[in-house]
């Protein structure tokens, strides 16, 4: 709901509100060029001081006005022509036009009103409206991603496009939602909507008759500095029934002309304090730093707009078009999508399309939108959802599982929960799991047990959808051809070959960086950005899923790297393996944010076997800040399968690698990677104490030998590799 509130005010506004912002901007700029310019010497002067010097220098003087920069202009008539000029005060003589600048006048009519009058101040008014109400959802939305307003200002990590949509909002935020309020509060005054019409004394019904008493001798003028002067008019020439009026910061009166007596005086009423702080503090005018902080910080809605618009049509790529979407609560099938990547969307809209052909009405939409009190015509729900890291909610189900807590549960409505991923990673639809054991323990009827797609495999889906028929009591046939994901043209530059005497054929491939658009660097899609850890998908010929190896390089090394077995009838390694220096292949690359180093500065412990050292490598390279990087590396013979055994002293030798621990199995007394651990355990346990993130990557043996070895290892402090799991210190990429 806050996302949507965030997204279409933003789109349906945008151009109203790009105007508002940087017409701001410029105008921003105004007041602290006033401010400079104005002469200076009237901060310790009264008024009763200033006048006088003023007409010494202008006959005629019929008014005399400082503004909140602190800019005295004086207005006269001479010979029946009006003039008015900038006054300096320590002389009382013109040193400027007083004329409005030309291009101050055009931005204050663009920024107030379009140039069309009461209309273009309605529409402005909706643009700030609309301004304010993205300020206060995307302020929701920031917090939200950082875990909290506690957490405000914590580490940004994703597409550039994001970051910068995200950090210009955290410092801009409060700005922008201050000069929406007192741009509505303005717009409101001028319509009348507030009790705020100035305060004037009422006009004395009896004065002196008398004229030409002195300026200097009026005590109401003597008695008012400078600084709180607004307005001074003089009475008219020859008429001795008027009188001055004077208009400082504190209210207005009137002044007898014959004797300098006070006649009447009226103080600012509450709302005209109110009124006038928030015209000053909106227009700058008396507060020139602070109009320019906000004009600074409404610079940054062009940038946000930019990229808002990127991130938006980046997520409707992501999301298919499906039309004739039946209304929630009109529908017989719920079906509702747990994606991250987009992928699950296609399965869903397959298994919609063969519901709808068999004659059933199907509302689909991501699982946050779960709302069970719209399903009234609702026989059954269907769950089709991904998992996100180490088990967590993928992108459009965040929230889903406090919504199914809230909701009761409808006996008449039985769930089914259909789970995509990787059996290659241990959290394995792990965000399913978790909804059928939530669902269940809420008293959810189950349609069917649950069940999982591995690796997007369309026979584990249709033999589902054959189950699922059976359930409904039609045949239901969902054939789903996965959508081939766009790749880029990947060409090996050079290749290092290892393992061969060991039986265990290797090879670091190094891949030139293809080139890049703009729209994927902004919105880190693609290989526009990318990190040591994440996944470079490969799409063999004549294999309908892609395999997937993790990064051994990140978008600043220039290249991309990965490290490859070729295991006996493997179909993309054997391709992989073919290739030569010049060849090219296809290939795409896809996140892997929960097998990243982190920010800080605590240590590193890496531990890989085989294949695995690739993105520990990367992390290595990588190492710019030289955090401390322990690395635990098993091999079968360092003659043989060393792999960067080339790189690593030079990379201790620069600081990027604090300390190399390596184990040889194929030798006599073979020693393993987690052999290695035990017999460094003192160390290792110092490290973790002191808050080391432990980072693992190789084969599934591997790595429980190694939690088997740490579990040891750690006992005696009380710690575990479970516990650091849940810390998120313990991290795992295995295959």
């Amino acid at each position: 709901m806050i996302r949507a509130l965030h997204r279409w005010p933003g789109l349906l506004a945008l151009a109203l509100v790009l105007v508002l912002s940087l017409s701001g901007a410029a105008l921003s700029l105004f007041p602290a060029a006033e401010r400079l310019a104005a002469p200076g010497g009237a901060a310790e002067m009264s008024v009763a001081e200033l006048v006088p010097r003023i007409e010494a220098a202008i006959p005629g003087l019929e008014q005399v006005r400082r503004a909140p920069s602190g800019r005295i202009t004086a207005f006269w008539f001479e010979d029946g022509t009006p003039g008015a000029a900038v006054i300096d005060p320590a002389t009382g003589a013109p040193v400027a036009s007083a004329d409005p600048d030309p291009l101050l006048r055009w931005l204050t009519n663009l920024h107030r009103s379009l140039f069309l009058g009461d209309a273009g101040r309605l529409a402005m008014a909706a643009g700030a409206a609309a301004l304010l109400v993205l300020a206060a959802s995307g302020a929701s939305l920031v917090a939200r991603r950082a875990g909290g307003w506690r957490h405000w200002f914590a580490p940004l990590r994703g597409p550039l496009a994001a970051r910068l949509h995200i950090e210009i909002a955290r410092f801009s935020v409060a700005g922008l939602a201050f000069s929406a309020l007192t741009a509505l509060w303005m717009t409101a005054s001028t319509f009348g909507l507030l009790p705020d019409a100035a305060s004037e004394p009422a006009f004395p019904a009896a004065v002196s008759g008398q004229t030409g008493a002195p300026v200097a001798g009026m005590a109401r003028l003597a008695a008012t500095p400078v600084s709180d002067l607004r307005e001074l008019s003089f009475p008219y020439p020859g008429d001795a029934t008027d009188v001055f009026t004077l208009r400082t910061d504190s209210g207005t009166g009137y002044i007898d002309q014959g004797t300098g007596a006070e006649l009447a005086w009226a103080g600012l009423s509450g709302w005209e304090r109110v009124s006038e702080t928030i015209y000053r503090l909106h227009t700058g005018q008396g507060a020139a730093a602070l109009g320019l902080v906000l004009g600074l910080m409404a610079l940054g809605v062009p940038v946000m707009a930019a990229t808002g618009v990127l991130l938006w049509q980046a997520g409707r790529r992501g999301r298919p078009r499906l039309r004739g979407n039946q209304p929630a609560s009109r529908a017989g099938t719920i079906l509702l999508v747990g994606s991250e990547g987009g992928s699950t969307w296609g399965f869903a809209a397959t298994l919609r399309a063969a519901l709808t052909s068999a004659g059933e009405t199907v509302h689909i939409a991501p699982m946050s939108a779960f709302d069970p009190a719209r399903y009234t015509q609702a026989r059954r729900i269907l769950l089709l959802t991904a998992t996100y890291g180490d088990g967590a909610a993928p992108a459009s189900a965040r929230g889903f599982l406090a919504r199914l807590a809230r909701a009761e549960a409808r006996p008449g409505i039985p769930l089914a929960v259909l789970g995509f991923g990787d059996r290659s990673f241990p959290a394995y639809c792990g965000f399913a799991r978790s909804v059928s054991e939530a669902a269940a323990a809420q008293g959810w009827p189950e349609l069917l047990p649950p069940a999982t797609v591995d690796r997007q495999s369309p026979q584990d889906f249709a033999r589902w959808g054959r189950d699922l028929g059976a359930a409904l009591g039609f045949p239901l046939e969902l054939a789903h051809q996965p959508e081939r994901p766009a790749a880029a043209a990947l060409t090996l530059v050079s290749r290092r070959d290892y393992g061969t005497e060991v039986g265990a054929p290797t090879a670091i491939l190094r891949f030139a960086l293809p080139q890049v658009p703009l729209r994927q660097r902004l919105t880190g899609r693609g290989f526009g950005r990318f990190h040591a850890g994440d996944l470079l998908g490969i799409l063999p010929d004549g294999a309908a899923v892609p395999r997937f190896y993790s990064l051994a390089s990140g978008r600043r090394d220039g290249f991309i790297e990965i490290v490859v077995r070729k295991h006996p009838g493997g179909l993309c390694s054997g391709q992989l393996h073919a290739l030569a220096p010049g060849d090219s292949l296809p290939g795409f690359l896809r996140p892997n944010p929960g097998f990243r180093t982190g920010r800080g500065t605590a240590p590193l412990i890496l531990i890989g076997a085989g294949t695995g050292i690739g993105p520990l490598a990367g992390f290595i390279r990588g190492n710019a800040g030289r955090r401390a990087v322990h690395l635990f590396f098993g091999m079968r013979h360092p003659g043989s399968d060393f792999l960067y055994g080339g790189e690593l002293p030079g990379w201790q030798a620069d600081g990027r690698l604090a300390r190399i621990v390596t184990a040889v199995s194929r030798r006599p007394g073979p020693r393993y990677v987690q052999d290695a651990l035990r017999a460094e355990g003192l160390e290792v346990a110092r490290l973790i104490r002191e808050g080391a993130r432990i980072m693992v990557c190789g084969g599934r043996d591997m790595a429980a030998g190694v939690t088997e070895a740490l579990t040891e290892i750690l006992a005696p402090s009380g710690l575990s590799p479970v516990a650091l799991k849940a810390e998120g210190r313990y991290v795992e990429d295995i295959y």
